[in-house]
């Protein structure tokens, strides 16, 4: 009798299940580096599992933050270079419950791809990790999804999941004052907004990724560009210990200082900024020339500097200053709280020196 001919299997319609096996096999390594306690760093189970109790925590409140790292990945993509898009994917959520006061407890990542590549995807997860060592929590568990036709071959994206913990009386944002003064913490670069407008840019220009970069011209456009997100969780948890006068801190992302700011200031009050104050990365002067972008369009859509914002008791303004500097940060003071004025709750003095 005729055996009847093999039918469809799932690798016919573009997904194989062993390559992600491969990739659980090879990404163990980079998830057990992430171990702290309250978690054993191993995968492959349905879920992960974190032990507050162990972690220390007798009253916390949970802290949860989402993110992905916006079309800066497409950069990752097209120059090959994926090495610490990861990083940046972590920042993006840790940046976000420290600043609530929270530590970041356990980290989960969301990979997918038209065509999963074992070796591209472990770097990326490699990065994640990376990441998660940097900012103090375990990479607890992630998802790898195949999907043929919704992404093309090797396009891919990322979401990532943290949640963290504080205790009940610690919570941030606390009642910001006027008079109470805003720091800044410098930036790495574009972090992970704006790249959208990035990526117009360049393209405008015509330069390619493997060109020498014309603001850093020791690295490439593309290694200049992914310069990856600061991670401030180890350094602000170290000054959180150490004062009381820490009233509020603000994550400088999508939106940038006009849209972010007002999100930890009380009704009624505003900060007015000193621009002259920053030190501008020669990246924000490159991109603010050639693509001709006008200042108010630059403090809404990057960080122009400062990654992170934080509000100082106005009496213990010098306090928190040196305490900053004593975990290695390197404040600048950026301006201070006042009554808004209307609708406007952030005003901004001087020029940023594009």
């Amino acid at each position: 009798m005729q055996q009847k001919a093999k039918g469809l299997t799932y690798s016919d319609a573009g997904v194989d299940i062993d390559a992600g096996n491969r990739l659980v096999d090879m990404i163990r390594p980079a998830v057990r580096a992430t171990r702290r306690s309250g978690a054993d760093g191993e995968i492959g189970g349905f879920g992960g599992v974190f032990d507050l109790k162990a972690a220390g925590y007798a009253d916390p409140l949970l802290v949860a933050a989402n993110d992905g790292v916006g079309t800066k990945v497409k950069i990752a993509i097209e120059s090959g270079l994926h090495g610490t898009i990861g990083i940046d994917l972590v920042a993006m959520c840790v940046n976000d419950l420290i600043v609530q006061g929270a530590e970041p407890l356990f980290f989960l990542d969301y990979y997918a791809t038209g065509k999963l590549d074992p070796a591209v995807a472990a770097s990326v997860v490699k990065g994640i990790s990376d990441g998660c060592v940097k900012a103090g929590c375990a990479l607890l568990g992630g998802e790898t999804a195949e999907m043929p036709g919704l992404y093309s071959r090797s396009d891919y994206d990322l979401a990532g999941f943290a949640v963290g913990a504080v205790d009940r009386r610690r919570l941030l944002p606390h009642e910001v004052h006027v008079g109470d003064v805003a720091f800044g913490l410098p930036s790495s670069g574009v972090h992970s907004n704006g790249f959208s407008l990035v990526r117009r840019i360049v393209k405008d220009t015509g330069l390619s990724w493997n060109a020498t970069a014309p603001f850093a011209p020791e690295m490439t456009l593309a290694r200049a560009l992914l310069e990856p997100t600061r991670i401030y969780v180890k350094p602000l948890l170290a000054a959180l210990k150490r004062t009381n006068h820490i009233r509020a801190l603000a994550h400088i992302t999508g939106g940038g200082f006009p849209d972010n700011l007002p999100r930890v200031l009380p009704k009624g009050l505003g900060v007015s900024l000193d621009l002259s104050a920053f030190d501008v990365p020669r990246v924000f002067k490159w991109l603010a020339k050639t693509g001709d972008v006008a200042e108010s369009e630059m403090l809404r859509t990057f960080n122009c500097g400062i990654g992170m914002v934080i509000f100082a008791a106005k009496e213990g303004a010098d306090e928190v200053e040196t305490i900053l500097r004593d975990v290695g940060e390197k404040p600048v003071r950026i301006g201070e709280a006042t009554e808004a004025e209307g609708d406007a709750r952030v005003v901004m003095k001087g020029q940023l020196g594009l």
